[in-house]
């Protein structure tokens, strides 16, 4: 893998579990078969970062009871995880803009032409010499 798409990766994946803990609380394995469908990002990624995400305020847990298993540790954003959401999602918009329009966007991008070129025109150039002996 391109080791700069890691990197995109990594400094995105706070605000993508955000998202998608706003649509809905979800558990762990969820959470990361979902990244790992979208982004390809890696199980052993996320379990770190929802410690920290917790220890931060930004998400609260809880256990529900699972009939194949242990209970299932459940995250859900809370009031302080929402306001982080908002202003990471307001400045991912203003950044990927930014970077978009430096990097040029198909509306702004030159266009190449398949059809062939028109035959080269001759120019004449005349060249007045003066004489500069006296």
């Amino acid at each position: 893998m391109e080791p700069n798409l890691v990197q995109f990766k990594k400094g995105v994946l706070e605000l993508c579990v955000l998202a998608l803990l706003s649509r809905a609380d979800s558990y762990g394995y969820d959470i990361a078969s979902r990244l790992s469908e979208a982004i390809d990002m890696g199980e052993g990624t996320i379990y770190p970062l929802m410690r920290r995400m917790q220890k931060d305020g930004l998400v609260s847990t809880y256990f529900v009871e699972s009939s194949s298993g242990p209970p299932r540790k459940y995250y859900a954003l809370t009031e302080h995880g929402r306001q982080s959401l908002n202003s990471q999602r307001t400045a991912w918009t203003a950044f990927t803009k930014a970077v978009h329009a430096i990097l040029g966007s198909d509306d702004t991008a030159p266009t190449v032409s398949t059809e062939p070129s028109p035959p080269p025109t001759t120019l004449t150039v005349q060249k007045t010499v003066r004489n500069t002996k006296a």
